[in-house]
């Protein structure tokens, strides 16, 4: 069952375990008695429950500083009351800083002295490869001339934030021998993955001389350079926003370099060199070729959001939904051959199927007061009508057949639609495939035409299936009247009578795929958040927004289709045709009589793809499986939060403590604390 992360009491953001979850994982771990009490060790604790370092030669000082964090008595043990108050800290929204203070708190009383601080950077990697001047006049503002003063942890969560921008100045300062204020690519590059390597993705540190070449069209790096590359990289997330600002939340939308400066000057909050340094990496990572043109000379080179991706630094991801599977059949798109392709499409279709029979069955009531409205004559010569309105329909169905007339021919719309819902949603997914390109965007023509197929593709499935459900919808309409079952319509019609009004099936569902799904794609992602991602409830809203337009705009073909599949009574006129039936339709019924239905066909069409699209998505969700293709937009089921890498490794991390392994990972991501792992250098 899916799990989301929602408010608690105290300002937190997760869900709290309970405490007899806690008190049972922890007597699973905790290896120490003492007076009749449960403790966890610090190797109980970071390696055997976090899963932090590998059992074998780990360094021990690290696994002591790293289980400080946990044991606030600083007795060498962690007790449940300990265990129990990290994980109602990990539910905090700062919980990352509230842990780093902790690591640097050794003593336990609520402040970090210049002593601890030290005590802690000087076992980390990154002050035994480029020590920090401790006497630097930053390191005074913060602790004092003396170095007495004692940081509280708002203070320190400061100092944390400004001390890995000054470690790299200091890092710059020290390769600057000369004092002229410009240092070699070659220093830039080790400056960068010594101490900025968390800001680094793979493709950003595998073109890093690349880069600065091309942008500072020297062997030199000057400072102002050196402090626009890092602000770039720390304010990827900005980035994304300014760029979304530009699109009006659109993630598919080129953006100049021009359109760009300009929010970004709106927003003040980018500096021009920063601007220039971004469209240069997005050219050189992508090999565009344009670095040098006269395209990019007239700042008319575009990016798209998934260009800053690539540049962004890794997120920790807060995860929104649990998996209840997770399978990756390739480990790169590269990797995708035929047999994969065809496992996506029969693993789309599966899903799709389960989709299409849950859509069905939630909305089928109203599918089949839809069609006994349109099946309703209106001409002079019928007599009274059998309904008045859809309520009408909708009373008497119960009142003469049961709660149970409700869903006559349930089971031949159940056999038929999972298949038509699966091949419909299958074309579409992989049509669109076929029209997105690189960055992930896709035309509109690209969207309207993969619908249309979509559409026309179920038609295989739909019309034997229509033409079934309509006789045993209408069936009921006639009190006394034999007992019609799916079997002997089926053998009534024959193969090529299942396929009447095929071609009114194909005038409705072509235009009606063609409608919805460009209309649903959009829909969503404009009800998306900020990061991209679409809550469950979004979906569904989407879902039954875009089925209004589509299901009113083609109600005319479905009334044809319903009449030519109709069996027509003693007294009733008969169709020929789409255009016979069109034709005599009008002159017998009038403008209005294409219409009939269309409020129940709304609240039908509109809710039930609501729900087929939102069982589909989240079902790509909790049965994840990775075929290195495109999944629909918006649908991960993780929303970026704090630095880091992780995710939860451990059935055991319950509440706060599924976010404990990716926290401890930020430690090291967010501030550069990497502490050894091993024993000895590897």
């Amino acid at each position: 069952m899916a799990k989301f992360v929602s408010f608690v009491e105290g300002g937190g953001y997760l869900k709290r375990a309970s405490p007899t979850q806690l008190q049972e994982i922890f007597q699973k771990y905790a290896t120490i008695e003492k007076n009749g009490e449960k403790f966890m060790t610090a190797d109980d604790f970071i390696i055997k429950y976090l899963g932090l370092l590998s059992e074998n030669d780990y360094n021990k000082d690290t696994v002591r500083l790293l289980a400080g964090i946990v044991d606030t008595s600083k007795d060498g043990l962690i007790s449940y009351p300990e265990f129990q108050a990290f994980e109602g800290l990990l539910c905090f929204p700062d919980a990352l800083y509230k842990t780093a203070f902790q690591l640097f708190d050794t003593n336990g009383n609520g402040t970090v002295s210049f002593q601890e601080f030290v005590e802690v950077m000087k076992k980390t990697e990154l002050h035994q490869r480029i020590p920090f001047n401790m006497d630097a006049p930053f390191v005074q503002l913060y602790f004092g001339k003396n170095k007495q003063r004692l940081v509280t942890y708002n203070e320190f969560s400061q100092f944390l934030h400004d001390f890995h921008e000054e470690y790299a100045i200091e890092g710059f300062r020290r390769a600057d021998k000369d004092g002229s204020g410009f240092i070699s690519v070659l220093d830039f590059q080790d400056i960068m993955v010594s101490i900025k390597s968390h800001l680094l993705t793979k493709e950003v540190q595998s073109h890093l001389i690349e880069a600065v070449q091309g942008e500072t069209q020297s062997r030199r790096v000057s400072f102002p350079y050196f402090i626009a590359f890092n602000s770039l990289l720390n304010n990827m997330e900005l980035v994304k926003r300014i760029y979304l600002n530009v699109t009006n939340g659109h993630r598919t939308q080129e953006v100049s370099k021009d359109e760009f400066m300009h929010s970004a000057q709106a927003m003040s909050q980018m500096t021009p060199l920063e601007v220039d340094i971004l469209f240069h990496l997005v050219d050189v990572l992508h090999q565009t070729g344009h670095l040098h043109s006269e395209d990019f000379a007239r700042q008319e080179w575009r990016i798209v959001y998934n260009d800053l991706y690539a540049i962004a630094p890794e997120q920790y991801f807060k995860q929104i939904t649990n998996r209840l599977a997770e399978i990756h059949t390739v480990s790169s798109p590269e990797e995708r051959g035929v047999l994969i392709q065809i496992l996506e499409s029969s693993y789309r279709f599966t899903l799709g199927s389960v989709a299409g029979a849950v859509g069905a069955t939630a909305v089928y009531p109203i599918d089949l007061v839809k069609t006994r409205m349109q099946n309703q004559r209106t001409g002079s010569f019928i007599g009274e009508l059998m309904y008045r309105n859809s309520f009408d329909c909708f009373k008497k169905v119960i009142r003469h057949e049961g709660v149970f007339g409700l869903y006559r021919g349930l089971v031949p719309q159940l056999l038929g639609v999972a298949p038509e819902k699966a091949i419909k949603l299958t074309v579409n997914d992989f049509v669109r495939d076929k029209f997105t390109d690189k960055n992930g965007s896709i035309p509109l023509y690209g969207e309207i035409l993969s619908g249309a197929c979509a559409g026309g593709s179920q038609v295989i499935f739909t019309n034997p299936l229509e033409i079934v459900k309509i006789r045993l919808q209408v069936a009921g309409e006639i009190a006394g009247g034999a007992k019609v079952r799916a079997w002997t319509v089926v053998k009534e019609l024959g193969l090529f009578g299942l396929y009447k009004g095929a071609r009114a099936c194909l005038l409705r569902d072509v235009p009606f795929s063609a409608i919805y799904f460009p209309a649903y794609a959009h829909t969503k992602a404009s009800m998306a958040d900020e990061t991209g991602y679409n809550h469950p409830l979004t979906l569904l809203v989407a879902g039954a927004i875009a089925g209004v337009p589509a299901a009113s705009l083609v109600t005319p073909a479905d009334v044809i289709k319903t009449r030519l599949q109709v069996v027509a009574r003693a007294g009733q006129t008969t169709y020929t045709g789409v255009l016979d039936a069109a034709r005599k339709i009008y002159s017998e019924e009038g403008f209005r009589a294409f219409w009939k239905g269309s409020v129940a066909r709304v609240f039908r069409s509109s809710p039930q793809f609501g729900v087929t699209l939102l069982t589909y998505e989240v079902l790509q969700r909790v049965l994840y499986v990775d075929f290195g293709g495109s999944r629909p937009t918006g649908s991960e089921f993780k929303v970026p939060s704090i630095a880091g890498d992780k995710g939860v490794t451990n059935v055991d991390h319950l509440g706060g403590y599924s976010v404990s392994v990716p926290i401890f990972s930020g430690i090291e991501s967010k501030f550069g604390l990497c502490l050894p792992k091993f024993s000895t250098a590897k």
